[in-house]
């Protein structure tokens, strides 16, 4: 096996091993744990290399401060909490009781590789979750026909290459296949037409379920102006999804069996800017910035449609926000082998109370992050980092007005939630660093 189809295939190890990855823990339902390095910093400068190889996620350019031949891969344990406590003086269901934790723990595993062809000349590989949620409340419970569980997972690929143009400039650029599913149940009061069935515990579940493979592109520039500082801006493409599946309705809310309708649905995941500063303070210490846009606004009311006939079955109102992520972090180097890092965060959601559903009622986030990272040798090394996620008091008002509401089924409810994130990372070099990359070839006119 040639070193480059050795390190692809150990690269692609990881995205056999995404099916695990479904919990969200950045804006929306985004998953930012893609790298136990960038995590340490919170994820300042991630586009600007501070993530080393895995900061490809948010800027493929840095490849090309990889020289050799690398592979890595990174777990992130996420550990998140949220509960739903409904106004018993506002909410009628609320009889039916709280929510219960509707967070699921979740693992997220990732991986990426390189490999340095000349001194001019990188491709590499990534396997990444950019997508994911798993919310799973008391099956009975007081907001039950506003949600019961709800599952998003995504995997995504994505080849690039990138090319050293000048000493001080790289750019990169590669496709993205991306995976998508999702699947949302919620209780449907039968008769339907009378709401206060609402409050019945075992009230049967609806079912909307659908997948699609969709494709993009991510893109990137690093620039180093002077020596100890690096800009990086990367860009991840917006992905269409033509999402297919069904639609089911239990027994006795249109026919006294369960109805089974096959539907359609177009559904847009956001696309992004990332930008990195890294500036080296002195020898021991460096400092890192990030900011990211995400184009969450994009998503406005995807519409489910009946695959044969083409009727609007069901819609989606999520209607976002675009969401920020502004973040600042530090590393000091302790000596040849150890490095110790420490970032904080400010997110802004891209969900406020005038939209926050029962499914993901997300809300702004402080991030505080610390992390370690141990050079074994020449060839191995080690990261570990640890996130406390602190959540703005949220609340949800469901009521006349909201998207969500269900006329004579107001839902109003305090919500407490925290995360808590636990990752890990390796890092491995397949070349001799004492062999010379080999030089580029030199174009001659005749």
């Amino acid at each position: 096996m040639s070193r480059f189809n050795r390190s692809l295939s150990l690269a692609a190890i990881s995205f056999a091993a995404l099916i695990a990855a479904q919990s969200a823990q950045a804006g929306g339902f985004a998953v930012r744990e893609q790298s136990a390095t960038a995590q340490g910093y919170s994820f300042a400068g991630a586009a600007s290399g501070s993530g080393y190889l895995s900061s490809m996620f948010w800027n493929p350019a840095v490849i090309t401060m990889a020289p050799g031949w690398h592979s890595e891969w990174h777990l992130s344990l996420i550990v998140p909490r949220s509960d739903i406590n409904p106004d018993p003086l506002r909410t009628p269901t609320a009889v039916l009781g709280a929510s219960g934790d509707i967070g699921q723990d979740a693992i997220v595993p990732t991986g990426f590789a390189s490999y340095q062809i000349n001194d001019r000349l990188w491709v590499g590989l990534s396997s990444t979750a950019p997508y994911g949620l798993v919310t799973d409340p008391r099956e009975n419970w007081a907001g039950q026909v506003y949600s019961r569980s709800s599952r998003i997972f995504s995997a995504n690929v994505n080849p690039v290459i990138g090319v050293k143009v000048t000493d001080w400039l790289s750019v990169a650029a590669g496709p993205t296949l991306q995976y998508f599913d999702i699947r949302l149940k919620s209780a449907v009061p039968t008769p339907i037409t009378v709401p206060a069935t609402a409050v019945r515990p075992g009230q049967p579940s609806g079912i909307l379920d659908g997948d699609d493979i969709g494709f993009g592109f991510t893109a990137g520039l690093t620039i180093t102006p002077f020596a100890g500082t690096t800009i990086g801006v990367g860009y991840r493409s917006t992905i269409e999804h033509n999402l297919e599946g069904s639609f089911t309705l239990p027994a006795g809310v249109v026919a006294p069996v369960a109805v089974r309708t096959p539907i359609d649905a177009t559904l847009k995941t956001p696309d992004q800017v990332t930008v990195g500063l890294s500036q080296v303070i002195t020898p021991a210490m460096t400092v890192h910035l990030g900011f990211e846009w995400t184009n969450w606004s994009v998503l406005k009311t995807p519409l489910v449609t009946n695959a044969s006939t083409g009727a609007v079955v069901q819609e989606l109102p999520l209607n976002y926000d675009d969401g920020f992520f502004y973040s600042l972090g530090m590393d000091y180097k302790l000596n040849n082998q150890w490095i110790v890092r420490a970032g904080v965060a400010y997110e802004e959601s891209p969900i406020d109370t005038e939209i926050r559903s029962t499914r993901l009622p997300d809300n702004d986030r402080v991030w505080a992050s610390i992390g370690l990272g141990y050079q074994w040798n020449d060839k191995l090394s080690f990261d570990v980092a640890y996130t406390h996620i602190f959540t703005k008091e949220t609340d949800i008002r469901i009521v006349e007005g909201h998207q969500d509401f269900r006329p004579g089924l107001p839902f109003v409810a305090d919500v407490d939630s925290d995360v808590d994130i636990i990752s890990v990372g390796l890092r491995y070099r397949w070349d001799d660093a004492k062999v010379a990359i080999p030089a580029a070839p030199i174009v001659r006119k005749y």
